[in-house]
This record gives structure tokens, sequence and C-alpha cells, in this order.
């Protein structure tokens, strides 16, 4: 019996009537078919608005009308990347707010394109739309990676063999139930293919368009739904505190200006208990990296990766060092305490 019915007028929970309003509001924004064939194509990864308007054969300003409303709604998330914008179903919603989950729902409910042919086939259609676009992508992702692969297999034949580094990286690592892992550094989403089996939800960041492009057609041939690349600056990130449960920072830190930044940057990210991997090089005096390969830095010591963990008040857990000729791979893994210490005075 309501409580009105009792003659009882108090007024509804805050709380509640907020999540009603909210999930009307998600309901309402999906409630349109192109809205609805948007949130559909999304389920596969992530899209441009110039990729969307190809799909769905839409004007651009249409397209990216509906996309405000579904991005307003909670349904959808936006990364920018320099003049482009990628949307991506939301993986998670604010507290109480529930257009993540709909969408989630939503895409359960729509038939089985591979089995189902829906009315008019249109959803069928919009698949194999996106199944040219990804072509298109691979292509020229795999034509960018052909003209520079002859400096990647110079520079990888300087040091330890990447299937020793890869399984140092296992090693050190939880061998399941990793929540969500951040890769600084993308580079060609290899760390994420190579992780993805242990995690739920794996994001890369780099600053360059091109790696991001090589990084997305290697996680989509490799199934890995579940892991995004987006751009972003690794000394000021895009997430809140405490995110991430494991964070790696693969090859990156010798081309940048100021490495102990970008590590106290990752530290705020990084969950109490939370695991930080930096694999990169010892001290070595290879000049011609930075004349051919933009090294900013020739390695980097012991004390020296030591000392930033201290500063960025992680605890320092364990070193590999991995040979080669000429140039020796370190793995420093540090770990955030569960309890932070007080500053000092």
């Amino acid at each position: 019996m309501l409580a009105e019915d009792l003659g009882d007028h108090r007024p509804l929970d805050n709380a509640r009537n907020n999540s009603m309003d909210d999930l009307l509001t998600a309901l309402r924004a999906a409630a349109e078919p192109t809205r609805l064939r948007i949130v559909a194509l999304l389920a596969h990864g992530e899209l441009t608005v110039s990729e969307l308007v190809r799909i769905l054969g839409q004007s651009q300003p249409r397209i990216s009308r509906h996309l405000k409303l579904l991005t307003e709604a909670g349904l959808l998330t936006r990364h920018p990347e320099g003049s482009w914008i990628f949307y991506r179903l939301a993986d998670d919603s604010p507290k109480g707010a529930p257009g993540a989950e709909v969408a989630r729902h939503l895409n359960a409910l729509l038939p089985d394109i591979n089995g189902v042919k829906d009315d008019g086939q249109i959803l069928a259609q919009d698949l194999g739309r996106l199944a040219g676009v990804r072509r298109d992508r691979n292509e020229a992702a795999a034509a960018y990676f052909r003209d520079n692969a002859e400096s990647w297999d110079k520079l990888r034949s300087l040091h330890a063999d990447e299937a020793e580094v890869e399984k140092a990286i296992g090693d050190l690592l939880p061998d399941s139930g990793i929540d969500n892992l951040l890769d600084l550094g993308a580079g060609t989403g290899r760390i994420l293919e190579m992780l993805a089996p242990r995690t739920r939800r794996g994001t890369g960041i780099d600053l360059s368009r091109e790696m991001l492009a090589v990084a997305r057609a290697n996680l989509e041939r490799a199934g890995c739904d579940h892991c995004q690349v987006r751009q972003g600056d690794l000394y000021q990130l895009p997430f809140a505190a405490d995110a991430f449960d494991v964070i790696t920072i693969h090859q990156v830190l010798h081309f940048l200006d100021e490495p102990g930044r970008a590590i106290n940057e990752a530290a705020r990210v990084l969950r109490p208990g939370g695991r930080l991997l930096i694999i990169d090089f010892a001290p070595h005096n290879q000049e011609r990296l930075r004349q051919d390969h933009e090294h900013r830095r020739l390695g980097f010591a012991d004390e020296d990766i030591h000392t930033w963990f201290q500063r960025a008040q992680i605890a320092h857990q364990q070193t590999i060092s991995l040979a080669g000729d000429p140039l020796t791979v370190a793995l420093w893994l540090a770990e955030k305490p569960r309890t932070q210490p007080e500053p000092a005075p």
C-alpha cells in the first residue's frame, strides 16, 4: 500500500527521486531509432563522429546532436583527441546514475546480428559498414607501421629479447583479477593485449595519434573489446585519484623531460594496494638513440627510480635486470601503501 494511502505525505527520498529522473533521462535518450543504432554500434568499440556519419548515412550536425544527448544521459563517454572526438559506451556511471547499465541492457535486448535478422536488416547493414570502417583503419595503421618498422626493429635488436621482457612483466603482475589496468605510453597496444586475459578493463594513454591508430587496430584484431586507448598527457591524466589497481609505463620515461613528474601523476591515480611497474633502460652510452630515436635520457639508475618512488609516496618492491647488447632492460615494481604516510611537517 502506498504511503499516501495511509495519509503519510512525507516527501520522497531525494536520492531515489534523482535516480528515477536519471533512469527516465537515459531511457528517453535511447528511445529513438538512430540513437539506438549508435548504442548498438559502440558496443563493438569506440568510433569518431565522422565514422558514425559514414556508417549511419546522416549529416554530421545530426549525428553530433544524437551523441550529445546520449553522452549527457550517461550512456556514452567522449574522449577528445586533437581535432577528433572518440565516443564509447560508458564503462561506469557516477554513483546512482544508471546510464551505463541502461546501455548494457539495451544491447542485450538487441537481435543477434550474426544469427538473427532484424526488421529491414538495419543493424546488420550498420555492422557491415562498420566492418568497412575497421578495414580502412587497419590498412592505414599497417601502412604507418610498415613505414616505421625498420627503426622499431633496429631498436629492439639492441636490448633483451621481447619475449623475455614480457615474461618478466607477467611474473611481476597478478595472474588474474586485475580490475582496472592503465598503460601509460601505450604505443602499439602490446602491453594491453598481453595483459588483456588478466584484466576486466584496460586503458592505454599515448600522445601520438598515429601510434593510437596502430594500437586500436591491434586490439581490435586481438579481440580485446574490453581495452581502449585514448590520447592524453602523462603529466595530467584525465582520471580521478585511486582509479587503477595496476599501472604500467613501458619504454616511455626515456622520452620525457620530467620522468619524476610522470611517476608522481601515475601514483596519484593508483589505488592503495595497487602496483606500478616501470620498464625502461638501465644507464647506457648509446648517444645515437638521442639522434635517431629522440631519447631524452640514456637510461635510469636504480637510485633515480627509487628516489622518484619515495617522492610519489609509493614503496619500491623489486627490481629485475635483463641484460642485452648493448642495452639492459630494467623492471622496477612499486606498490602504493594502503595507508598513506603523514606529510612531513
